[in-house]
């Protein structure tokens, strides 16, 4: 947590020390009252002078007004720089976490990316809120208090000797057992966030087999965990809040039985004993406001933890330090023997894979489900970075191009077409943010997708929501399609992109992409067999991520059984023959 508040804090110095000033005013005019206080009863009230009342009255409200634009400025300034701290720290995380390669995502998991940006960031920025107008008072009010007590009175001050180590003793009993719970309770909160993302992203598929029920129960499992360990740190903290405050009450009732007796013999003026009582009240009570600390600082240095752990992990897929530069555009894509597998994993997802995809040529990849595909094109792109061989674009190892260079060469359409919140027209516009609507219209034409959104009512300005929730899956892919066309990239990438379309729309769609990307390389991963039997070259995967076979639809008939078999399976013995 300290590196972090270090890093994080320092272009914020003058503001904290201008908080640091504020506080300290604050605090000296906080002290300064019961004095003036005492002196009014002492001299003014037990004498009768109303013109000394008026007087010292008077300077009291002078110092209460300084006191309170003291405090106002404080926590306006405070709250300012833990804001901007929160800023800050959400700016890195987010630009951290788009560095990140595939590995790393799933290395944290996006329930946790999201709880670490949000509520962990939280944590840490009400924390310092507290630390800039609480922690720092806290100690100097303590501090000054104590002295200003024993200026009055040192025996009766011995009541502070007493009363501050019980209460340190029952902070450190509470904490010792409250920060293992803090950490436990992050990772609860992880856990609802993973079941509550996962229910809305597949509440068709969780409606479709009738499982709301379960979800229900697999929440509640969740939320029960959780809920049971915030109860037990309540518990903790139940017991704690009610155990100072007797303290404070019995320290109190102390302080007025011998301060009873010293007025009583004549050694104590009444107004002392006034004052006495408030610089009591005002060291327990900073006490008080430190415990209030000791119940956020844990869970914010858990959270800082978890911070500082997404901060402190490196992408393993990063640009070179010289990036080759002035590399033609040409749009070749070679596999030379190239092995991929995913970490911790004992056997290699893919190995030996060696091709040419060349422009003005469709390259297919067909093969079994788990083979390899998707992992096969996420290579060139560098989603992953291979573990063997490599991977070329346009001559050139794609680890020695810049990653904005390489992704600038590549149109992808995902095998899940995910749409972002807006329009038709600014998803659209992702491939290309000049593009005019007529241009949108025209790759809309080719994707097949102009008639359905002609019948919208806003056209190209109708809402989409996140996801593409509120268009078909057919609807969506070709949305998907014509975004990456607005690309006018050299590689075009469509992993099984035409799957939720039906075989008519699938041959004009293919017909029209041949037209528009006549000199670019295309590269589809497909499952049906019609898709991609008139390429230029078919790559057939076996199951355990090797090369089957490549060539044509005609070639592969003859000399892949792999290829044969899959034909077979889709179009029968006649359509293989």
């Amino acid at each position: 947590m300290i590196r972090l508040l270090r890093s994080g804090l320092r272009p914020y110095r003058w503001q904290i020390g201008l908080v640091l000033l504020l506080v300290l005013i604050q605090v000296v005019a906080n002290l300064y009252l019961p004095t003036l206080n005492a002196d009014i009863i002492n001299n003014g009230v037990v004498t009768g002078d109303t013109a000394y009342i008026l007087k010292v009255g008077a300077i009291m409200l002078g110092v209460t007004l300084i006191y309170v634009l003291a405090s106002i400025a404080a926590v306006y300034w405070g709250s300012k720089t833990s804001m901007a701290l929160g800023r800050d720290t959400r700016g890195s995380l987010f630009r951290r976490i788009q560095g990140f390669s595939q590995a790393e995502v799933n290395k944290f998991g996006p329930p946790s990316l999201i709880t670490r940006t949000t509520n962990d960031v939280q944590q840490v920025q009400m924390v310092v809120l507290m630390m800039l107008n609480v922690v720092v008072a806290a100690p100097i009010t303590a501090i000054g208090g104590i002295i200003m007590a024993l200026r009055l009175d040192v025996p009766l001050s011995a009541v502070i000797l007493v009363a501050i180590p019980v209460m340190g003793a029952v902070i450190g009993l509470v904490m010792t057992r409250a920060i293992p719970l803090f950490m436990s309770m992050q990772k609860k909160i992880d856990r609802i966030n993973q079941v509550t993302r996962e229910f809305l992203s597949g509440v068709r598929v969780i409606r479709a087999f009738d499982r709301t029920v379960y979800e229900e129960e697999r929440f509640d499992v969740a939320n029960l965990d959780l809920t049971t360990t915030t109860l037990k740190v309540g518990r903790l903290f139940a017991v704690m809040f009610p155990a100072i405050t007797i303290i404070l009450n019995l320290s109190t009732v102390a302080i007025m039985w011998f301060g009873a007796k010293q007025i009583a013999d004549g050694s104590m003026p009444i107004g002392d004993l006034t004052a006495f009582l408030s610089y009591i009240i005002q060291i327990l009570f900073a006490v008080l406001m430190a415990t209030i600390m000791f119940v956020m600082v844990p869970r914010a240095a858990v959270s800082a933890q978890r911070i500082m752990e997404v901060l402190d992990t490196q992408p393993t897929i990063v640009d070179p330090e010289q990036p080759r530069k002035d590399v033609a555009k040409a749009g070749i894509v070679e596999f030379r023997d190239v092995e991929f597998r995913y970490p911790g994993a004992e056997e290699p997802v893919l190995s030996g894979i060696s091709f040419t995809a060349r422009p003005g040529q469709t390259t297919a990849i067909v093969g079994s489900t788990g083979c390899g595909k998707t992992t096969l094109i996420s290579l060139i792109p560098r989603f992953y970075e291979v573990t063997g061989g490599s991977v070329l674009v346009d001559e050139v190892d794609v680890r020695e191009l810049a990653q904005q260079d390489l992704w600038s060469r590549i149109g992808l359409v995902p095998q899940k077409s995910f749409l972002f919140s807006g329009s038709v027209a600014d998803n659209l516009r992702h491939g290309d943010q000049e593009a005019a609507d007529e241009q949108l219209w025209r790759y809309l034409e080719i994707a097949q997708g102009r008639e359905f959104v002609e019948e919208m009512p806003e056209q190209l300005a109708a809402p989409v929501s996140q996801g593409g929730a509120n268009v078909s899956g057919g609807q969506r892919q070709r949305l998907a399609i014509a975004r990456a066309l607005a690309k006018q990239a050299n590689i075009q990438i469509y992993d099984d992109s035409f799957s939720a379309l039906d075989f008519t729309t699938d041959a004009k769609l293919r017909a029209a992409l041949r037209k528009q990307t006549a000199d670019a390389t295309v590269i589809i991963v497909a499952q049906r067999v019609g898709t991609i039997m008139h390429a230029d070259q078919i790559i057939v995967l076996d199951d355990d991520g090797t090369i089957a076979g490549i060539g044509t639809h005609g070639d592969l008939l003859e000399t892949s059984e792999t290829y044969r078999e899959i034909v077979t399976s889709q179009l029968g013995v006649e359509g293989a023959a």
